[in-house]
This record gives structure tokens, C-alpha cells and sequence, in this order.
């Protein structure tokens, strides 16, 4: 298969560089980069907590938005700082932190950080077991120019050995994002290989969600030596998108994820 010519049924748009964008005319093609890590609070599989390391994969990466789980705040482990500010000033990006539960002090949560401003950002609180940790969406929606509204989001399903609660995570999200027709990007660790029910369910034609991967689709984790794939950047609705690539980034030290990195562009 000829991997420019690969359509999905999705919706984002990408944009090359933050310089380059402001260059483009409305008839030149655009993509846009959209950047999934896990970041473990920051601490690297060599055990070193490093927010400066994983700032310097965001910027290699050079994306247009990214979603960033197990991100703290205040949180007396990580030296009490909050993690999303200094991701935002270190990558000189747009951030808004989500929390999903109180955290040693702080909060514990995702980050979502965008090349332009994030607008009516949200936590959508997903359903879980009692005991296990909570779970959350957080989104926003984000005007870009020449091209108008889309929504982003980021999420963490639940990480157990059972699937139940992310069966049911998946349920919640397909009716609380289905509600509107805006273009969507959907990124984060999902626990959950393609094989799954809980990513047959939430790729059934019937969802309107489309797994931009395509003939890319490479393992995720453990970052060392991956060998499962968890990690996703969903579109929706059908039509609006076409994937032009995507692909894991071969950062092995930085945090127990591999980081990963999709452009696609907007169609409609």
C-alpha cells in the first residue's frame, strides 16, 4: 500500500512547523501533528525524574498538539511543581491540566498542549470500580487558522488485568463525544491492544471512530523493547480525515511509553 495515498475516515489537519505555518495559502495541503506520551509523571526508566528530557521529545517531535498522561501537579513526589506549566514553558506551547484525583499534596492528572490557544477546556469523568484509580477525558476545542474549530482531547483508561471497567470507559466515551459533529482527535493510552474488545467497540463502523495508525501501527511499550501496542490517536467523524503518517518515536529512556506521533489533515 502506498502510504501517501492511504485514507481514513477521520478529521485533523497539521501543520509542519510552527514558522512554516503562517507561510501556507488556502490552496497548499496541511497536516496536522499530533504527538501521544504517557510521560510517568516524568520519571525515565532509569528512575531519574527529567521534565527537561521529556520537553526536549516534545519539541524534537515538533508538534501541533499533544496529549500527555500521568502528569502531576504539586504533587510532593515530582518536588511539588506543577508539570504542565513547565512543559508549557519549555515547549513555549498553549497548556490546561485536567486532574483526575487529589495526589500527596497536589493533583494527578493529563495535560494537553496545543501550538494555538485551547478554548473550553473540560474533564469528562469516566465510570470505574470503587478503589481503582479515576479515570477522565479532558478536551478543548481549538481554532486554527484557515481551517476553523476542531476538538482535541487526551484520555487514560483504566490499567487492570480485567477489562470491565475499560469496557465500560469505552461506552462513556463514545456517548459523551458523539454528541457533536465538531472535527475530533482523540490521543492517549488506552491499556488496550487492537485486538481488545474495548478497541473493537471503540473502532466498530457503528462509532464513527477511525484508528489513524493504518499500515504504520507499531508497538508502544515497554519503551526498552516494545512489544504491545496501547497507545492510539483516534479521528472522527468518517470522511474528514486523511492520515499521511504515523509513527512510534524511538525514545527508550525518557518514560516507560514510547511517545507517538501522527499527521494527518483535514478534509473537510
Amino acid at each position: 500500500m502506498n502510504r501517501r495515498s492511504f485514507l481514513l475516515s477521520l478529521a485533523v489537519v497539521a501543520v509542519a512547523g510552527c514558522q512554516n505555518a503562517h507561510r501556507l495559502t488556502k490552496t497548499e495541503p496541511r497536516g496536522l501533528r499530533v504527538l501521544s506520551y504517557n510521560t510517568h509523571h516524568g520519571e525515565g526508566v532509569d528512575g531519574r525524574l527529567d521534565l527537561e528530557r521529556i520537553a526536549g521529545v516534545i519539541r524534537a517531535a515538533n508538534p501541533d498538539l499533544v496529549a500527555l498522561q500521568e502528569v502531576d501537579r504539586h504533587a510532593r513526589r515530582t518536588g511539588g511543581i506543577d508539570q504542565t506549566e513547565t512543559y508549557a514553558r519549555t515547549t513555549g506551547m498553549h497548556a490546561w491540566f485536567g486532574a483526575a484525583m487529589p495526589f500527596q499534596g497536589g493533583e494527578y492528572g493529563q495535560a494537553l498542549l496545543s501550538r494555538w490557544p485551547l478554548q473550553q477546556p473540560a474533564v469528562i469523568r469516566l465510570p470505574g470500580s470503587e478503589g481503582r484509580e479515576p479515570r477522565i477525558v479532558v478536551t478543548a476545542r481549538i481554532d486554527i487558522p484557515r481551517l476553523g474549530y476542531i476538538r482535541f482531547g487526551g484520555l487514560h483508561f483504566d490499567a487492570g488485568g480485567e477489562d470491565a471497567d475499560r469496557w465500560e470507559q469505552a461506552g462513556a466515551l463514545l456517548r459523551e463525544l458523539g454528541k457533536e459533529s465538531v472535527p475530533t482527535l482523540l490521543a492517549g493510552d488506552f491499556n488496550a491492544t487492537p485486538e481488545s474488545r474495548v478497541m473493537r467497540r471503540l473502532l466498530a463502523p457503528s462509532s464513527g471512530w477511525v484508528d489513524t495508525a493504518g499500515p504504520w501501527a507499531a508497538p508502544t511499550i515497554p519503551a526498552h523493547s516494545p512489544r504491545s501496542r496501547i497507545d492510539y490517536v483516534l479521528a472522527a467523524p468518517p470522511g474528514a480525515w486523511q492520515a499521511l503518517e504515523s509513527k512510534v518515536i524511538p525514545e527508550s529512556e525518557a518514560s516507560d511509553h514510547r511517545p507517538l506521533l501522527v499527521e494527518v489533515r483535514l478534509l473537510t
